[in-house]
């Protein structure tokens, strides 16, 4: 199944710039495993926003959930999932 996500972070004030750098650091390693396994298919900057689209292909709503809520930014997310399917019109 794929899913588009819109991820949106933002930190609370009250956490300090190291702190922060850590959650970053923390991220693009879970990251990089999520597109490893393929479960993350892609990931797109949003210009001039602390923002994403990433592309998901999962088995279930529930691994969705499963992955987003793993990652060390969720709490500090606000995410916006959209369920994908084929256009009837891909060549792929």
């Amino acid at each position: 199944m794929m899913f588009l996500a819109r991820m949106d972070v933002r930190f609370p004030d009250h956490l300090s710039p190291e702190q922060i750098a850590g959650f970053q650091v923390r991220e693009k390693a879970y990251s990089a495993g999520l597109q490893e396994s393929g479960q993350m298919a892609g990931i797109w900057r949003i210009v001039g926003e602390y923002a994403n689209h990433s592309l998901f292909d999962v088995a279930s709503n529930d691994e969705l959930h499963e992955v987003l809520s793993g990652f060390p930014m969720y709490p500090y997310m606000s995410i916006k999932v959209t369920p994908l399917a084929k256009h009837p019109n891909s060549l792929r």
